[in-house]
């Protein structure tokens, strides 16, 4: 191994190491309460360091939201191979979304701060930059559902696929949302589970979606 690529690689080494420390301070204190000094201290690192690699505190947070959409994605392209039809892949992508946040609400919350900020992607050496693409290929994977949808009948010919992928997951992630936010309103005052709201709002998708 060469001395530039033994540096690169311990460089990449640094940068998840800084990362796995963020998520911890991050994910314990909240956002808005963690500091980069806190994230220096717990990855035993001077800030200064830190700042070599992460321009500031959002930026580090990103790169935990890039890191938890790449979980997202590989959950989507195992959750459409265990079907044929298409319109069972949609419906397989949407437990999917919903198995994500049950076993990773930290990167759901990391997403949610992502989809509401404006962010400036235009630099494509940006760790934002890499997030807008590791989304719309994430986003793909429902895209070519829908179209397999259309192709073999089990999906309305008259759908736009992308027009439609936004659309669900924008749909999906409020659901989730609310029904998570709500969830002991809902059970006292309803006696309804945020399971049961989630898989019947699939259900009304999956309806609509269907020849």
């Amino acid at each position: 191994m060469g001395i530039a690529e033994r540096k690169e690689r311990e460089k990449e080494q640094r940068k998840t190491e800084i990362i796995d420390a963020a998520e911890r301070i991050f994910f314990s204190k909240g956002l808005q309460n963690a500091t980069m000094d806190d994230v220096a201290e717990e990855a035993e690192l001077s800030k200064g360091t830190l700042y070599l690699y992460f321009k500031n505190k959002e930026d580090l947070y990103l790169a935990i939201h890039l890191r938890g959409n790449h979980i997202l994605k590989k959950m989507f392209e195992n959750a459409v191979k265990k079907h044929q039809k298409g319109i069972d892949k949609v419906r397989a992508i949407g437990a999917a979304y919903f198995d994500y946040y049950k076993k990773y609400p930290d990167y759901f919350n990391a997403m949610i701060y992502y989809e509401s900020r404006e962010i400036n992607w235009e630099d494509e050496d940006t760790i934002a930059s890499q997030c807008v693409l590791v989304g719309a290929s994430t986003l793909e994977v429902l895209v070519q559902a829908i179209l397999i949808g259309i192709n073999d009948g089990t999906i309305r010919p008259d759908v736009d696929p992308l027009k439609t992928a936004i659309s669900l997951w924008g749909q999906s992630t409020g659901m989730i949302q609310i029904a998570v936010l709500k969830e002991s309103m809902i059970l006292a005052k309803h006696a309804i589970k945020v399971e049961e709201i989630v898989e019947y709002s699939f259900d009304l998708i999956f309806h609509a979606l269907k020849v």
